[in-house]
């Protein structure tokens, strides 16, 4: 594979967009960021990598001695800002570093430069939904990211309907684009019982409960999942609690009066955001995960889930029957009563439970971060 693709040709001097490496923040791509390119620049320590920030960076981030990091301003966080920092910093600072290679971790690329590039597309979710996001960056987005696309050298996506979508939408040849899937961290693995009730006793007054994790996003459909479980609790006597784990993002309105309106708002906890070994720990202890997102590009809390011998609900859209495989159910995210009848069937269901954490335990070693470097440094190499 490494003379396939001459990997030791030279040494390359590599940029790497960072800006979502944020202590105590990461999210979906600031997580992908760190997991691959801490596995990606320690295990190449013949290459420079050249992280841009566009904050104060935590040193945690700089993962080897091969690592230098970057301050570029302004911080990039709005359209406007977005478009300054990638065409004007980012630009002069490639031109100014002659790097061989420019790569992406959020999609975004500045146009004007002539460095060759790497861009990871995770998702399409503002093309099937442009409403669930603010018009001004709904705009950017539909404006750009088709350029983006055509930019770049190559593009790596994290499935393969997410790879089908992007050469749908945009006229890409798939043999331009890399599929190399996410993973799950380390710290996410099955507890001792005795761990597990006493997070019960923590974060549910010793009851059991099922979880969701992520951002309080509109297409993560918490409307639904609040009325699936007033179903599920309606023709249920298991007294299970529900825990929604993350910070709130766009689009809650609606949520926030599903929740008011609801018979059971009281076993409904919101936790906010949790520390990576909070969440390990909270996940580690749920009945199930209920994940029922209408559109995801991967959706990494899946594969947590299922390291932590957790069994998944899920959609049956977009991504994540691949992800999922058999080890899930799948659930149409805007029918309640079916979603709630999931939720039923786990908790009144021993012997179906065990069933799906086995299957899982087949089903997440198709997906790690390890892998996923290594995808990540097969693309690398076909951009020289």
């Amino acid at each position: 594979m490494h003379n396939k693709f001459k990997e030791d040709k030279s040494r390359m001097k590599i940029v790497v967009n960072t800006r979502f490496l944020i202590k105590n923040k990461l999210e979906g791509m600031g997580v992908f960021t760190a997991e691959t390119f801490r596995r990606i620049s320690r295990n190449h320590p013949d290459h420079q990598f050249i992280f841009l920030f566009d904050r104060a960076f935590d040193q945690e981030f700089i993962f080897s001695e091969n690592v230098k990091g970057i301050v570029l301003h302004p911080p990039a966080r709005h359209p406007f800002l977005w478009y300054i920092w990638f065409e004007w910093s980012v630009r002069k600072f490639l031109n100014r570093s002659k790097a061989d290679l420019f790569i992406s971790c959020d999609g975004y690329l500045p146009l004007k430069s002539k460095t060759k590039s790497l861009t990871v597309i995770h998702d399409l979710a503002f093309e099937h939904y442009p409403k669930d996001i603010p018009i001004l960056v709904r705009l950017y987005y539909r404006h750009f990211f088709p350029k983006f696309a055509k930019k770049a050298d190559r593009i790596a996506s994290v499935s393969e309907f997410s790879k089908k979508d992007i050469c749908e939408w945009y006229s890409i040849k798939p043999d331009k684009i890399d599929v190399v899937y996410n993973g799950a961290s380390d710290h996410f693995k099955p507890i001792p019982e005795e761990s597990r009730i006493e997070n019960r006793n923590m974060y549910a007054d010793g009851k059991e409960y099922y979880i969701y994790v992520g951002a309080l996003h509109q297409r993560k459909n918490i409307v639904h999942l609040l009325k699936a479980y007033e179903q599920f609790r309606s023709k249920s006597d298991h007294d299970a609690k529900l825990l929604i784990v993350g910070r709130k993002a766009w689009g809650t309105s609606e949520m926030i009066q599903t929740y008011e309106d609801m018979l059971h708002k009281s076993d409904v906890i919101f936790t906010g955001r949790l520390s990576d070994e909070e969440l390990a720990a909270v996940l580690a202890s749920a009945l199930a995960l209920v994940y029922i997102s209408y559109f995801e590009g991967f959706g990494i809390p899946l594969i947590e889930a299922m390291h932590c011998d957790v069994p998944v609900i899920t959609s049956n859209t977009s991504s994540l029957p691949e992800v999922a495989g058999n080890a899930g159910i799948l659930v149409d995210p805007f029918d309640v009563d079916e979603i709630g009848e999931a939720m039923k069937k786990i908790a009144e269901n021993d012997t179906f439970r065990n069933d799906l954490i086995e299957k899982s335990r087949i089903q997440r070693s198709k997906f790690s971060w390890a892998k996923t470097a290594e995808l990540m440094w097969e693309a690398i190499l076909k951009t020289q």
